[in-house]
């Protein structure tokens, strides 16, 4: 791979939290369509039926005392004491569940602790290490039951129609995670061969008039006549046919009913470039104008038939045009199937990644209380909850829910880290996130995979000549995190991240904060409304969530409810976005003030 190449990919790698966000579209799918790696053994688990008093929540346990068959070992990267699964309803989603074991010679706790994640991160943010300095570990010592919860997309958690399906993915993602820490720490980076075949997922619109320039270079043959290919008409049109068909029925809930028409016209001016300036464009503008109609319609059996029929017009124009003696037109056929094929990916990416905020909000976190206060059993029904970043933005989304609908959140006390429903009045970095606020534009970056990028930018951060070593200050200040539990953190931390999901977040950047998919429900005009007490903490160099974010939403909560804390002085230590959890003095000045509030309220 040639240096300039290896630079434009690790240059981009953390562009979500930089300058220049708006570049990155080109590239960020350029990762997105990396192979899975090779799968590992399946390992054989049986589970008994669903508790009967909840809703279907199948789960397996690596607890031998359970009820449930455990799994014959845990997958190496987790390094709770048990592993759980929880089903999520109308969802083959898996959601992984790390359990540590309260440490016997602490006092006795009358709560279980959940904690949650910040976006695109996984369980490993708080447990870095196996020591007290490890976030949940330091919590167990203290005496709390702790549960971190992977939501969808997440670490471990993953898609699986049966409890074989679940164990053996599990296994295979934690073998995947692993393998991406070595190659990244090795400095190795995809083939070229690969970075090449996945750059085909890129949308002609992407690519630079330069490199457009170079593909309409096709070869001229003397003799123009004849120069047909053979194809398969009949499956084309049907492949045609069903990518039109997902575009109105499946895709039409990315965001709302508009999101096919954006997706639907982008796919029809792709092909519409082949064919300007020939005879046949204006047969294809007539056919496009009643494509369009017809994608933005209630589907039926005489919709559908006549989406078949216009794709096979539309298909036998381009042949039309194959069999043109115009050297323009040679090889259309293939740069027609390559089209279809690139956009399929694109949708195929988008359908994969089809989750956000709400999702999380409404079906996940409950899920996992459910699960956890049937395994606990606490007197109250209640837990105690931390969040890191979204992880906390969760949890004020819950109040201000709860709130509002007068109903019990089960939280007996709740303290967010770097979190907050309302951005507009800091300076954070996540304002580079916007230009991804355009649907349109949303859809051109169906996902950020944030993991791939940092693994793919870490030799240009950590070794010489340190040309990305300015990303380190969005993550930890300067000599606050061990380099081996940073290394951890960047490796093995980070997952894809959905344009849906950021869509939705992006809305804490405009007037009245973040707001549910809908847009009609503001989450922090209905914080003053709850019962349940909060501290809420920040670090004075956090780029990412500053302080004054975090008191925009604490001066939304009752006052005798809040206790506010900000982290990190005028002439050092500092306190950066992640070192609240990680950081090498959190566990002298972090943990102790959050156990010291955790066990006020755990009554």
């Amino acid at each position: 791979m040639t240096v300039p190449t290896f630079l434009k990919m690790a240059t981009i790698q953390f562009d979500m939290f930089s300058s220049g966000l708006h570049r990155v579209s080109s590239s960020f799918r350029s990762f997105a369509s990396i192979r899975s790696l090779p799968r590992v053994t399946a390992r054989r688990l049986l589970l008994p039926p669903p508790p009967t008093s909840f809703l279907p929540l199948n789960a397996f346990s690596t607890d031998s005392s359970e009820a449930i068959v455990k799994l014959p070992d845990k997958p190496s990267v987790c390094t709770a004491d048990e592993l759980h699964y929880v089903s999520v309803s109308n969802s083959d989603w898996r959601l992984a569940l790390w359990r540590y074991h309260p440490s016997p010679s602490a006092p006795p706790r009358n709560h279980p602790l959940l904690l949650l994640s910040g976006v695109g991160t996984n369980a490993i943010g708080y447990d870095l290490c196996t020591s007290e300095s490890s976030f949940a570990r330091y919590m167990s010592a203290q005496g709390f039951e702790t549960w971190i919860l992977e939501v969808r997309g997440a670490g471990l958690s993953v898609q699986g129609s049966n409890s074989q399906d679940v164990e053996q993915r599990a296994f295979e993602k934690s073998e995947e995670m692993e393998t991406a820490s070595e190659s990244a720490t090795n400095g190795a980076m995809p083939s070229e061969q690969k970075l090449n075949n996945i750059s085909r997922a890129l949308p002609e619109s992407d690519i630079s008039a330069a490199e457009r320039k170079e593909t309409d270079k096709f070869p001229v043959d003397e003799d123009l006549t004849g120069l047909a290919t053979v194809w398969d008409e009949s499956k084309l049109v049907t492949r045609l046919t069903e990518t039109l068909m997902q575009l109105s029925e499946r895709v039409s809930g990315f965001l709302s009913e508009s999101q096919s028409k954006v997706m639907s016209a982008k796919l029809l001016d792709q092909i519409s470039r082949l064919l300007v300036d020939s005879p046949f464009y204006e047969q294809f503008n007539e056919i496009r104008l009643k494509l369009s109609t017809l994608l933005a319609a209630r589907q039926n059996s005489s919709v559908t038939s006549q989406i078949s029929d216009l794709s096979e017009k539309l298909v036998n124009i381009i042949e039309e045009g194959q069999r043109s003696v115009s050297p323009r037109f040679l090889n259309l056929q293939e740069r027609f199937t390559s089209t279809l094929e690139d956009f399929q990916k694109q949708l195929d990416l988008i359908v994969k990644y089809d989750w956000d905020f709400d999702n999380y909000l409404e079906e996940d976190v409950p899920a996992a209380i459910d699960y956890i206060l049937k395994e606990s059993k606490p007197k109250d029904g209640k837990l105690l909850a931390i969040g890191h970043s979204m992880g906390g933005i969760l949890l004020y989304a819950m109040l201000s829910r709860f709130g509002f609908e007068e109903k019990e959140p089960r939280l007996a006390a709740i303290v967010t880290l770097a979190s907050s429903l309302d951005y507009t009045s800091s300076k954070s970095t996540l304002k580079l996130l916007l230009p991804l606020a355009d649907p349109a534009q949303a859809l051109n970056v169906p996902i950020v995979p944030l993991g791939a990028m940092l693994a793919a930018a870490y030799p240009l951060t950590y070794h010489p000549p340190y040309v990305l070593s300015w990303l380190n200050s969005l993550i930890s200040a300067e000599d606050m995190m061990e380099p081996e539990l940073l290394k951890k953190l960047i490796l093995s931390n980070f997952c894809t991240i959905p344009a849906k999901l950021i869509l939705q977040l992006t809305t804490a950047f405009r007037d009245h904060g973040l707001c549910n998919r809908d847009g009609k429900f503001f989450y922090k005009d209905h914080l003053d409304k709850g019962n349940v007490p909060v501290l809420a903490i920040a670090g004075d160099q956090d780029l990412i969530c500053p302080p004054e974010a975090v008191e925009e939403t604490v001066k939304l909560i009752p006052q005798h409810l809040v206790t506010y804390r900000v982290f990190g002085e005028a002439g050092g230590p500092h306190y950066a976005h992640y070192d609240l959890v990680g950081g090498r003095l959190a566990v002298k000045q972090v943990y102790p003030c959050i156990i010291e509030f955790l066990s006020s309220h755990d009554q």
